[in-house]
């Protein structure tokens, strides 16, 4: 015992020292460790977008069944989003721009899509799921339009011509992440004919030599966005106004969906199905003064890009 005695003091220190030194290291580690790590649960905006193109070309010759001799169709969309959420504010924002060219023997170049799309929405929370919520949207078109009646080429729109602004103060509910409804009694909304040709005959709804109507009502707006997985996106919108001032019972329409699937790394499919009714839109029957339920859809294979 006296021998072991003199060497658990001698051996003391040492151990002591090596504990302190292994504490030392392994607090250095743990600490360059957590300052390494970034802090994501504090992130407040959430950002994306999606871009995708599809071209078709198809060409005939002799061809029994018929058919233009050649086709040549290039459809592209960009759907850009961001969303802010932080304490009881948040600031959601979507931005969409669809173009499209279709050329064929018999009818010609024209354009089958062009529209741009603009929302945004600024919340504060009441409670987790509902939101005191100012919201404004610009929709409008890039180049001039042309409707075809019994091949009689027609002018009928161009540049915010019609654009339309809108301006809401309402409650927007959100059961769930990715799905939202807006509801307003108090909303304003500019319907804009920029063009002189158009304006003076008084088409959407302007005065005819007026150049922008303002029109007051109710309006709703539910915006749903899903990703099943990582290769199918679906992205809904649907758009309801009753103009107080012009039969409040006649509803203006605007929906919109695309479906995306990706099939590899870049190539997709998609589907774009679009519904709109303006009772001002008076452009359709047998003299073109007659509004009408308008439909659009564009089936494609192209390239996609989800960033």
């Amino acid at each position: 015992m006296r021998k072991v005695l003199p060497l658990i003091l001698f051996l003391l220190p040492v151990f002591a020292v090596a504990q302190d030194g292994t504490m030392k290291a392994l607090r250095s580690e743990s600490e360059r460790t957590i300052k390494k790590e970034p802090d994501t649960s504090k992130q407040s905006w959430r950002k994306g977008g999606v871009y995708g193109i599809n071209v078709s070309q198809g060409s005939l010759s002799n061809w029994a069944a018929g058919g233009d001799d050649f086709s040549l169709s290039v459809n592209s969309l960009l759907s850009l989003y961001a969303f802010y959420k932080k304490d009881k504010h948040s600031w959601d924002n979507t931005f969409d721009f669809n173009i499209g060219y279709v050329n064929t023997t018999s009818l010609g170049g024209r354009k089958n899509d062009d529209r741009f799309d603009f929302l945004s929405k600024y919340g504060h929370a009441l409670n987790p799921k509902l939101n005191l919520t100012l919201l404004a949207n610009l929709r409008s078109q890039l180049f001039k339009g042309y409707t075809y009646q019994n091949n009689v080429k027609s002018f009928s729109s161009a540049f915010m011509a019609p654009g339309y602004l809108l301006t809401s103060l309402g409650l927007d509910y959100k059961p769930k992440k990715n799905l939202s409804i807006f509801l307003s009694p108090v909303t304003a909304r500019w319907v804009i004919v920029r063009d002189t040709a158009l304006s003076n005959k008084g088409l959407y709804g302007v005065t005819p030599g007026k150049k922008s109507n303002l029109e007051f009502g109710a309006f709703a707006t539910i915006n749903y966005m899903k990703e099943f997985n990582k290769n199918v996106t679906y992205k809904s919108r649907l758009d309801l106004f009753s103009n107080y001032r012009n039969n409040p019972q006649n509803i203006d329409i605007f929906m919109s969906n695309i479906l995306n699937a990706k099939l590899g790394k870049v190539l997709s499919v998609s589907w774009s199905l679009d519904f709109i009714y303006d009772d001002d839109v008076r452009l359709f029957g047998k003299n073109q003064r007659s509004a009408a339920l308008q439909v659009k859809s564009l089936v494609g294979l192209g390239f996609l890009v989800r960033f």
